[in-house]
């Protein structure tokens, strides 16, 4: 079953982020047919606009824990002992995910995110690569493993929101609602969940009446002014950051809580605030975990 459904009409494409049963976690094939899905409508004359949605209860859960953390897979040298950590081949891998998800950004038709439930982790990566974001004012965005085992790969959180708030959300991890991501100028705005399809409509409607060539002058005008500003070397850095906060020593610790107790244990600790080791050490036992809750 793919991991992305696609559907076009009225001149627009719909692209449907499809793993419902995992809150449309991320899995190794998601960001490739992502990108596939996006090259379609591109390459469709009839298609002005590009919305991007999630089935179910959310837009997007990020990376699935369940293969990254819990069972050491996709993040090589985090699996056991004796393993030797590549970090080109671990930066060639996340930067292949992270140049998906910006196909939404270089896409030469405009790009909406609708959100509803949650875009958090690698799921706001997705989002904010998108040229337009509408959230349901109950959605939550954000990007947790700021905390522990993770840097943003696409870096849009501090171009979209000045350094200073990007700052608030990554050194804390915090996630805010559409309310606080539309007031703060992270998304274009937020409405009610009821009205969350009503909107992105309308947007959609607009848009798909300008000529094509008109929208791509556009928008290859304005994400000229990003990379001006140094975009795709940030990513870089980012990408390399990514995979040094997955392998370094309260990296490691992460996964081998999660190994132990679970991802949702894992990421039960890492969000409380509750205490991770700096230069790792010993995992928290069953009686910790009691103590603690």
């Amino acid at each position: 079953m793919s991991t992305v459904l696609y559907e076009s009409r009225d001149r627009k494409a719909y692209l449907t982020l499809n793993r419902p049963e995992r809150l449309n976690a991320i899995d190794f094939t998601m960001p490739g047919e992502l990108a596939a899905a996006v090259r379609r409508a591109n390459q469709d004359p009839d298609v002005h606009v590009i919305v991007l949605q999630g089935a179910g209860r959310a837009f997007c859960s990020g990376y699935d824990l369940k293969i990254s953390a819990e069972d050491g897979q996709g993040t090589q040298g985090a699996g056991g002992e004796g393993t030797v950590w590549d970090p080109i081949q671990d930066y060639a891998a996340m930067k292949s995910f992270t140049d998906d998800y910006f196909s939404l950004w270089r896409s030469l038709k405009p790009t909406i995110a609708k959100v509803h439930g949650f875009a958090v982790a690698g799921g706001s990566d997705i989002a904010l690569s998108c040229d337009l974001v509408v959230m349901a004012d109950d959605a939550r965005i954000g990007y947790m493993p700021a905390r522990v085992w993770g840097c943003p790969t696409t870096a849009m959180w501090v171009y979209r929101l000045g350094a200073e708030r990007a700052k608030r959300m990554l050194l804390t991890g915090d996630t805010i609602d559409g309310r606080k991501a539309a007031d703060w100028g992270l998304v274009l705005e937020s409405v009610p969940a009821e009205e969350l399809d009503g909107a992105v409509e309308a947007l959609a409607d607009r848009i798909a009446g300008v000529p094509i060539n008109q929208l791509a002058m556009q928008k290859l005008m304005i994400n000229q002014a990003y990379d001006n500003m140094g975009l795709h070397g940030t990513q870089i850095l980012a990408t390399l950051f990514d995979g040094i906060t997955r392998h370094s020593p309260e990296g490691r610790w992460f996964q081998e809580f999660a190994a132990a107790h679970g991802f949702h244990e894992a990421v039960k600790w890492r969000d409380s605030g509750r205490w991770i080791p700096n230069g790792g050490g010993p995992v928290p036992d069953a009686a910790d975990l009691e103590r603690e809750t």
